[in-house]
């Protein structure tokens, strides 16, 4: 063991991708697990999706186009966590990162996410290979959406040694 009287600095990283969260189709990128069933009858849409559970292993991408070049996978589990008049979700997400300059890197988000809102900031609370210790926030703000299908485009900050 090599103990050094100099302690890190610790190093900023602003990153921007796209996440493609796929529910329809033959090729889900994400499949709700658990849930009430779908014939909930006299509930509003936001009570009628509460309890439900996804889970998703979501590409990440450079442009907002799903064959735009591949930088890493969102996965984990979202829930639909509220009940009355906001949208909202609770994300237990690690951001994976498979090519570029964080190839083999990873952070985690855990926090609540009012979908319906036009920007949804959330924590970062950790990460692995570059960014392991890592800390800071996420911007998520959606690009598009097709029924349940949607493209989130990312602005994260990241603090780390």
């Amino acid at each position: 063991l090599v103990a050094s009287s100099e302690a890190k600095k610790p190093k900023v990283a602003r990153i921007e991708f796209y996440m493609h969260d796929v529910v329809g189709g033959s090729s889900p990128t994400a499949v709700q697990v658990a849930g009430r069933s779908s014939n909930v009858s006299n509930l509003d849409p936001i009570a009628a999706m509460f309890g439900s559970i996804f889970v998703m292993d979501n590409p990440l991408t450079v442009a907002p186009h799903m064959n735009s070049t591949l930088i890493g996978r969102a996965q984990g589990i979202y829930a639909m966590s509220s009940q009355y008049d906001e949208f909202s979700l609770l994300m237990t997400l690690t951001y994976n990162f498979v090519s570029g300059p964080y190839n083999g890197s990873s952070f985690s988000v855990v926090g609540r996410n009012p979908i319906m809102r036009e920007v949804r900031e959330m924590p970062i609370v950790g990460g692995t290979g570059m960014f392991r210790f890592a800390r800071g926030y996420c911007l998520a703000k959606t690009y598009s959406t097709h029924q349940m299908d949607a493209v989130i485009g990312y602005n994260v900050t990241l603090v780390h040694y």
